[in-house]
């Protein structure tokens, strides 16, 4: 029995079929569903589970080259919002220095989202936080 890291099943299978150059989408509450890709739901109540909550996890077994998200992020959160996402960025960049973070229009963040494997949708109510990470 797991009793680490995701256990939920649905994610972990998600995770599973990530290889190379592939990316997930981690997004928040509100985010379009996208029927190319597959979503799996861990949207409980606004608020539950954050984003940060699955970088937190993520970072424990997936190794990240790129991460993209929306430069509106940075213009519609305060600081400390934006200080706690960009520490879990740095937590991914602590176990491979050449991580890249962009951040690009919303509208050009969205069209990366078909080329995923698949989308984790959460209860993170920040607005634009929604990020998407390339396996290496």
């Amino acid at each position: 029995m797991l009793q680490k890291g995701f256990l939920n099943p649905a994610v972990n299978d998600l995770l599973s079929r990530i290889r190379h150059t592939n990316t997930i989408v981690i997004a928040d509450w509100a985010f379009p569903y996208w029927n190319e890709i597959e979503v799996v739901d861990l949207s409980l109540t606004k608020g539950i589970p954050l984003i940060t909550d699955l970088l937190e996890v993520l970072k424990e077994n997936f190794k990240v080259g790129n991460i993209w998200q929306a430069e509106e992020f940075l213009i519609t959160n305060p600081d400390d919002i934006i200080g706690n996402f960009d520490a879990h960025f740095n937590g991914f960049k602590r176990l491979n220095p050449e991580v890249e973070v962009t951040r690009l229009a919303h509208n050009d963040f969205k069209k990366l989202v078909p080329k995923s494997i698949g989308l984790i949708r959460t209860g993170d109510p920040t607005a634009y936080g929604n990020v998407i990470l390339e396996s290496v």
